[in-house]
């Protein structure tokens, strides 16, 4: 190797170590920044997961002051059927029935477990034994904080599930289908059940029918009288001698309400959304647990359409329940139309 060669290669290896070492000074405060955020990011994981834990523990203790009430009966022998009765005996107007939260003749939260698509993933429903539902269900319970709650199954060992998974206590009172239902009855329920495939849950149902009714009049003079008060006109009927015949459960009666008188009721509903130009189109369809409205509307220029739609969805929905008890599952609403205001 020649002398000149030699200090060639020296002089590389001396400029490829200061260049290591100028590459080394470069990203040393970067590994350092990379540090920094690692010690931050596991800081904010550890106080996110204590807050969390804080969080399920405040939600355990206040569901676990709820009182909780059991009705106990095997499956078909009228526990659904009689459960108004007894939670209003028992002044309870809360309910849990097959996956459902009911306050008084409305669903609050939870699907059917009759809706399943196998006998196995109904069990699973009606126990909450999924996380996702059971965590559904109790921020339904917190949100609403009901002092007793009614909870239907079909056995001591179902009820023990439906509480751990929800994280209630364990029941104070223990209610059985024989106490209050008579062996004919509950055979008979038994024999509906199996011959007819029918189940009922505790809240109204409705009917759509192509006559009608009349059970509609004096809830849509209601709403009239209500819209005449709001223009400052004076009722032509007192208050004290308004009547509103409501939906009765289906252990007492049935209700049936045409497609018309809907229509005349949602017409009038539609009157007080600012924007609403009128219903053009109007289509009903009858669910298990409700109704499914599918409206087509006429809007005015000028409006922001999802606003004015939004808000016909939750007004039809609220005031439809109020006025008729009748279980709003959905309102479908297409503006098809734009009506410039005259």
């Amino acid at each position: 190797m020649t002398p000149l060669f030699d200090k060639k290669k020296k002089n590389l290896q001396k400029n490829s170590t200061q260049s290591a070492q100028e590459v080394s000074e470069q990203t040393g405060p970067l590994r350092g920044l990379g540090r920094i955020s690692e010690a931050v990011n596991r800081t904010v994981a550890e106080r996110t997961a204590v807050i969390e834990e804080k969080q399920r523990d405040n939600l355990r203790e206040m569901l676990s002051e709820i009182a909780v009430i059991a009705f106990v009966g095997p499956s078909g022998t009228g526990k659904s059927t009689r459960a108004v009765a007894v939670a209003r005996k028992h002044q309870i107007h809360w309910l849990i029935d097959d996956g459902l939260l009911i306050n008084g003749s409305r669903i609050v939260a939870g699907s059917s477990a009759k809706k399943a698509s196998s006998k196995l993933e109904s069990v699973r429903q009606a126990l909450f034994a999924d996380e996702t539902r059971a965590a559904v269900m109790r921020r339904a319970l917190a949100e609403h904080k009901p002092a007793a709650l009614m909870i239907l199954g079909t056995s001591d060992g179902m009820l023990t599930k439906i509480c751990n998974n929800l994280w209630l206590s364990q029941p104070s009172m223990l209610i059985r289908i024989e106490d209050i239902s008579t062996e004919e009855e509950m055979r008979q329920a038994k024999h509906t059940r199996m011959s007819e495939g029918k189940h009922t849950i505790p809240v109204p149902s409705m009917e759509i029918k192509h006559e009608f009714s009349g059970y509609f009049a004096d809830p849509i003079s209601k709403l009239r009288r209500r819209l005449d008060r709001e223009r400052g006109i004076a009722p032509v009927v007192p208050d004290s001698e308004r009547t509103v015949v409501r939906p009765t459960f289906s252990s007492l009666g049935s209700y049936s309400i045409s497609d018309e008188a809907m229509r005349m009721m949602i017409e009038l509903i539609l009157t007080r959304i600012k924007g609403v130009a009128g219903l053009v189109g109007f289509k009903t369809s009858t669910e298990v647990y409700g109704v499914v409205f599918s409206l087509e509307l006429a809007i005015y220029y000028g409006f922001n359409a999802q606003v004015v739609l939004g808000d016909v969805q939750r007004k039809v929905s609220q005031l439809v329940e109020e006025y008729t008890s009748v279980n709003v599952m959905a309102v479908n609403v297409k503006a098809i139309r734009v009506v410039h205001s005259s």
